[in-house]
């Protein structure tokens, strides 16, 4: 840890729903659900009122629907998402060279880096105290909680207990004090499958796990994890804030409208993944030596198995063969009964060379008669929440959509709420809209 609370962690609050509702005047104070809106679709991200109700982030949206049919679903507009994330970016980077990404709307900074007279906790109070106020006037009024503390963990958990538009400061030396009560979930890692490992072993709080050797915890959880978690429930912590962060793994991964048993047609569902994950290493000159399988079970059991390879590989029959190895163990395990909503491939591990011919693979390609393939779920063409313009009423955005109608309202983040009206699906005048 830093003898100073030099680590800013900055996150913009319900991120996607934020943006949609300053965006949408008429969405101002209610609540707003992004995310996959079909029956078979996953929240993305809630907003404040949504929460209320019990919406939250990865939830099935039926379950979403259930909670709070009233809610404005929406599909994700992720170049406004995108827009608003540089415009953040660059008021962090004006002031610290160091700023590490995590996502669009999530970033640590170290401000000891950043041209302050000192780092004394008075002086990183109000300097995080103008970069919010500038946020707010840069993205038209968007909050963000911030955290700071003498390392990423710790300004990570301060962001989040203030939320929204919240600011705490860890002083060092209080640490401890501050992790103690909280519940081991705090920690990052800390799933339910480990929750429930500690939990039988008595181990509640992070005071509990204090208390616990590393030599117990490398016992229950593992040696990797529980090293982890014997670090962590002392506050250590001293990773760097890094500001270039390569990628880590190429994956993809589709939902599916109808659950999936058959075993053949999940093979090739995985076959055809697999290509794609091995043209996009190709493309950026990448390799990689674990393959990793991603099931998503009918009750939203999410399963992940991966197998390691003795060297990195970039062809697509090796992924591809060993994908299909692990589906098999999940089959043979019994693990796939009820049916499969979401198959994606993934390899990681990755490096810049390859291995040639690991397995001779170019040598004979699979054999197996090809069966059609279901697409995964797409978005309608005319999606809720997308912009779109009239050659008449001007800009505005989908409200709804079938049976070939399209519902509008008409208004934009400059004006009042605005009139909602119905067009033909196919009307000329109506048009998708997109920033110049």
């Amino acid at each position: 840890m830093r003898p100073h609370a030099s680590v800013m962690h900055l996150d913009l609050d319900a991120f996607y729903a934020s943006v949609e509702q300053r965006d949408k005047p008429s969405l101002r104070g209610k609540p707003v659900v992004v995310g996959g809106i079909s029956g078979r679709g996953v929240v993305s991200t809630a907003s404040y009122e949504a929460r209320t109700f019990g919406v939250r982030s990865a939830m099935s949206t039926r379950e979403a629907r259930a909670l709070c049919g009233h809610a404005a679903f929406l599909y994700p507009r992720f170049p406004a998402y995108k827009k608003v994330s540089e415009q953040v970016f660059g008021i962090l980077r004006d002031l610290s060279p160091l700023v590490e990404p995590l996502s669009l709307d999530e970033a640590f900074v170290d401000l000891a880096a950043a041209d302050l007279p000192d780092l004394e906790v008075g002086t990183v109070t109000e300097t995080a105290a103008r970069i919010r106020a500038e946020v707010a006037e840069i993205t038209g009024g968007l909050t963000a909680s911030v955290g700071l503390a003498s390392s990423k963990f710790i300004a990570k958990i301060a962001s989040d207990l203030d939320k929204p538009d919240g600011l705490v400061v860890v002083a060092p030396g209080t640490e401890l004090d501050l992790l103690r009560p909280m519940n081991v979930k705090v920690i990052p890692g800390v799933g339910p499958a480990t929750t429930e490992r500690l939990r039988r072993a008595g181990i509640h709080t992070v005071a509990d796990l204090e208390q616990v050797s590393v030599e117990e915890l490398v016992r229950l959880v593992g040696k990797s994890h529980g090293t982890n978690l014997y670090k962590l429930a002392r506050a250590q912590d001293d990773r760097r804030v890094e500001p270039e962060r390569e990628a880590k793994s190429v994956s993809v991964e589709g939902t599916y409208d109808t659950d999936l048993t058959d075993r053949p047609l999940m093979e090739q569902i995985l076959t055809r993944q697999a290509s794609e994950v091995a043209a996009r290493l190709k493309k950026n000159g990448l390799s990689g030596r674990t393959i990793t399988i991603k099931v998503r079970l009918y009750d939203f059991t999410t399963i992940n198995r991966s197998a390691t390879l003795p060297a990195p590989t970039d062809q697509a029959s090796t992924i591809a063969r060993l994908a299909r190895t692990l589906l098999g163990e999940l089959f043979t395990a019994g693990e796939t009964a009820g049916g499969v909503r979401l198959l994606g491939v993934g390899v990681s591990g990755l490096a810049d060379w390859i291995q040639e011919d690991l397995f001779g693979e170019d040598a004979d390609e699979d054999t197996e008669p090809e069966l059609p393939l279901p697409e995964p779920s797409r978005r309608p063409t005319w999606a809720a929440g997308m912009d779109v313009v009239h050659a008449e009423m001007g800009r505005g955005w989908v409200w709804g959509s079938g049976r070939g109608v399209v519902t509008v309202r008409f208004e934009t983040a400059e004006t009042p709420a605005g009139p909602v009206r119905s067009y033909a699906a196919d009307d000329p005048d109506l048009q998708p809209y997109s920033e110049p």
